[in-house]
């Protein structure tokens, strides 16, 4: 699955909470309270990995936005 290889997804879970996933995993990367927050972490870890695609999913289990999230590996990073 070359596609999807550096994609995340934000899913609302049975107990209300939200989590961030790789496709095709069967656990968790990330649980959050907040889909805001879920949103947040999953953007900050495509970055961290290179970018790719994240597909945010409504309450009813549905894609309601996608956005594509650039890499964030700064060679040189400022100091301090």
């Amino acid at each position: 699955m070359a596609g999807q290889a550096n994609s995340r997804d934000v899913v609302q879970r049975p107990d209300g909470s939200w989590a961030v996933t790789r496709p095709d995993a069967d656990r968790a990367l990330y649980t959050a309270d907040t889909q805001a927050d879920a949103v947040r972490r999953a953007s900050e870890l495509l970055q961290r990995d290179g970018g790719g695609e994240l597909r945010i999913h409504g309450v009813d289990g549905q894609v309601r936005d996608q956005r594509t999230i650039a890499p964030g590996n700064d060679p040189t990073p400022p100091k301090g």
